[in-house]
């Protein structure tokens, strides 16, 4: 396949525009590929050409990629003026709480739905998902959803200004602490070293939340693509050298063998 100008609009042709509704809520979603389903929820201002290139790193992988469009204009190339836009709308919105520590947004509830969704469809032990800073962590609340078996917080940001803080109720956590114990389960989670909204002391929060079940993987700044406008913090999508070596492209494959050991048995009918 033809190497895609990142810089340019991303048509997602490859992709199926599927209209979804789930708990009453109609949410556009790109579905692609083949084989057990994997949730690729995109990082702000919303389905970038870098998100793009990531979701089908997923799909090639053997995967069905289910990308709903969250917030922003899907396939739209970043820029500062739309990132600040995007997020701005999504802190007022009812489905995001951007600011709110021990609590979980009301749309991982819709995405767990989207998860119990897509197993049928699409077959395998189970589904994984993979959030990105502004939902880096619901994957994370999404394993409430029996379905969910592979989770991965790629620099999870929230809650903003609270550098500790846990997005996610206390009650739900307990719950996922409990799953990820009984079912002998693990969390990937990857930050860079100096992104200053996914800092040490989040990883810390859930290492002693979940203890050894909590994977996380620290980049060093030198190890970011160079010449973007924003600080390294996209593991694996702005900020990822697609070089074999590199130690983002080291975490894309890891984070593709994780789920593929955690999810793969049976075919995809979707």
């Amino acid at each position: 396949m033809a190497e895609r100008d990142l810089s340019e609009r991303d048509p997602l042709e490859d992709f199926e525009p599927r209209e979804i509704t789930l708990n009453g809520t109609r949410k556009l979603t790109f579905v692609a590929g083949s084989g057990p389903a994997v949730i690729v929820m995109t990082e702000m201002p919303g389905i970038s050409p870098y998100v793009g290139r990531f979701a089908r790193f997923v799909r090639d992988a053997g995967f069905t990629v289910w990308m709903p469009n969250l917030f922003g204009d899907p396939g739209r190339p970043i820029s500062i003026g739309y990132g600040v836009k995007e997020i701005a709308k999504a802190c007022v919105s009812r489905e995001f709480r951007a600011f709110a520590s021990n609590e979980s947004s009301p749309v991982t509830q819709w995405l767990r739905a989207l998860a119990a969704h897509a197993h049928p469809l699409c077959g395998g032990k189970g589904v994984g998902a993979i959030g990105m800073c502004f939902t880096g962590n619901f994957a994370l609340s999404m394993m409430l959803e029996p379905a969910m078996l592979a989770p991965v917080l790629s620099q999870p940001s929230l809650p903003f200004f609270n550098g500790a803080g846990m997005h996610i109720s206390p009650e739900e956590l307990r719950a996922v602490r409990a799953r990820l114990d009984e079912e002998d389960l693990t969390v990937l989670a990857y930050r860079f070293e100096g992104y200053p909204f996914c800092k040490a002391a989040r990883f810390a929060a859930y290492e002693q939340a979940l203890g050894d079940r909590f994977k996380g993987r620290v980049l060093p700044d030198s190890a970011a693509a160079p010449g973007t406008p924003m600080r390294p913090h996209s593991v694996v999508t702005l900020h990822l050298i697609d070089r074999e070596g590199e130690p983002t492209r080291k975490a894309v494959d890891e984070i593709l063998e994780f789920f593929g050991t955690r999810l793969r048995d049976g075919s995809c009918e979707a």
